[in-house]
């Protein structure tokens, strides 16, 4: 009958822990796989909280320049704040590690009260002793160990600080790249209207013309529907203005709806080309790029773990000294002492944990160069494809400028064709057609210039904290034939 108790007992115990425990008073999951999860009133107090200052005002809507949506994105952003943060505590953990080749001094303070047995001929004594001490300890020599581990965290910490100065850069191009494309989008836009309004001059056009008989409905319908061609364009691209406004916001840290504005920047007053040659723009990114600096600096930090790990092999010399004054309800108990002690300590065995301690110190080090090889190789790459792109979108915008200027002229002619009554509506919509897609070719070439220059700035580490390239001079690029 006990038993039979215990056992209803345990199961009736097991059935009620597993109901898991409500959640401020509510369910702690959702009731079934297909329904909802109803957070409680805290959950939902606290995104209240968050989403207060995301409520702004369209009436102030600032004008920002380059420069300052670069700042500002430097100073929002997460990522530079991390790799900042993470910079600050290795170069603290280097400066921890270096508190290793001074002495260590501690103070202490300890009371002790004993009672001795009694033997024969005396009796038991009870004795309280206390007072301070001061304890000195110095490792004076370790063949490689206290320096090597220094060496560690000198290096982790250039390699974590070079890592930052490769998110900046990061951050910059980013942030330039989405400017860019809002910038891009909102110049097709402009241009955009005004095909909306060659749309519209030419169905007033061809109204004319059909209202005094010189021209059929077809004309009319034809020219109707190009405008409503256009018009349907321009609403798109209204709507990809917002997209990449709402993307540059974020790219700056902010509310995708900020309001803000930057004012018009031209995609380039002279489309120019850098005068230095890939080769010594692949040579000035080996040199200077953080993130290959960065790979060279956990190397060299490789190759002091591998001395941190052979010092196990070896003795270490140690001093250290202890000096107490004490107290005691016994006389002879009471008075200053001290004590220095010179110690060798020398490993016999340890089980092969140094040898492969060795080992893995040198795997990690080859591995490490490795890292560094295939980065210096990305960044070769990187640069020869900017290079190649920054080239090739150069003499895009000569092309486009070119094609802009022929369908302007191709228009002109195709509209005072048709307003004379010798050319057909089909010629002067074609026209427009083009016009209107040279204007969008060549409004996407320049900006693609500027995004392709920055690219370049980037990968060979020349894009400086506003968004500026610092290349030399810059030369026209004539006719260019690939050299490499």
């Amino acid at each position: 009958m006990r038993r039979a108790v215990v056992v209803a007992l345990c199961v009736a115990g097991s059935a009620c822990v597993h109901a898991p425990p409500s959640i401020n008073g509510v369910a702690p999951t959702p009731a079934t796989p297909s329904s909802l999860w109803t957070p409680p009133s805290s959950v939902t107090t606290a995104a209240a909280r968050d989403t207060t200052h995301l409520v702004l005002s369209t009436a102030a809507v600032r004008q920002l320049t380059l420069p300052e949506v670069v700042d500002l994105a430097l100073r929002n952003s997460p990522a530079t704040r991390l790799s900042w943060a993470q910079a600050r505590a290795a170069a603290d953990a280097y400066g921890s590690t270096e508190g290793r080749l001074y002495p260590t001094l501690s103070a202490g303070l300890s009371v002790n009260r004993a009672l001795s047995q009694a033997t024969p001929g005396r009796p038991a004594i009870e004795r309280s002793q206390y007072g301070p001490s001061l304890t000195l300890a110095y490792t004076v020599l370790d063949f490689g160990g206290r320096s090597g581990s220094i060496d560690v965290t000198r290096q982790t910490a250039i390699a974590l600080d070079l890592s930052h100065n490769a998110t900046v850069e990061n951050t910059i191009l980013g942030v330039e790249a989405a400017a860019f494309g809002y910038l891009s989008t909102r110049a097709q836009r402009d241009a955009q209207k005004s095909s909306v309004e060659l749309a519209t001059a030419a169905l007033d056009a061809a109204n004319e013309r059909h209202r005094v008989g010189l021209a059929t409905i077809a004309d009319v319908l034809q020219a109707q529907t190009a405008r409503s061609q256009a018009e349907l364009q321009l609403e798109t691209l209204e709507g990809a203005l917002q997209v990449a406004r709402g993307s540059l916001a974020v790219a700056m840290g902010v509310p995708a709806n900020s309001p803000f504005e930057i004012p018009d920047v031209p995609a380039s007053d002279s489309v120019h080309f850098v005068a230095e040659s890939v080769d010594s723009l692949i040579a000035l990114a080996v040199r200077g790029r953080p993130e290959l600096a960065s790979a060279r600096a956990e190397a060299a930090a490789s190759a002091s773990q591998i001395r941190v790990a052979r010092s196990g092999y070896l003795p270490a010399l140690a001093i250290g000294a202890t000096g107490a004054s004490n107290g005691s309800n016994v006389s002879t108990f009471s008075g200053r002492t001290y004590s220095v002690n010179i110690g060798v300590q020398m490993p016999v065995f340890t089980g092969f944990s140094n040898q492969y301690e060795v080992a893995a110190a040198g795997e990690e080090y080859q591995a490490a160069l490795a890292r560094a090889e295939s980065t210096k190789q990305q960044i070769i790459q990187q640069v020869f494809t900017a290079y190649y792109t920054l080239r090739t979108a150069t003499n895009r915008v000569h092309t486009a400028s070119d094609l802009l200027a022929s369908a302007t002229q191709s228009e002109t002619v195709a509209r005072e064709r048709y307003r004379e009554g010798v050319g057909s509506i089909v010629d002067l919509l074609v026209a427009q057609s083009a016009l209107a897609n040279a204007r969008a070719q060549s409004v996407d070439a320049r900006w693609q210039w500027r995004t392709a220059l920055a690219q370049l700035a980037h990968d060979v580490g020349v894009l400086n904290a506003r968004g500026d390239t610092t290349f030399g001079p810059l030369t026209p690029l004539p006719d260019v034939k690939p050299s490499r």
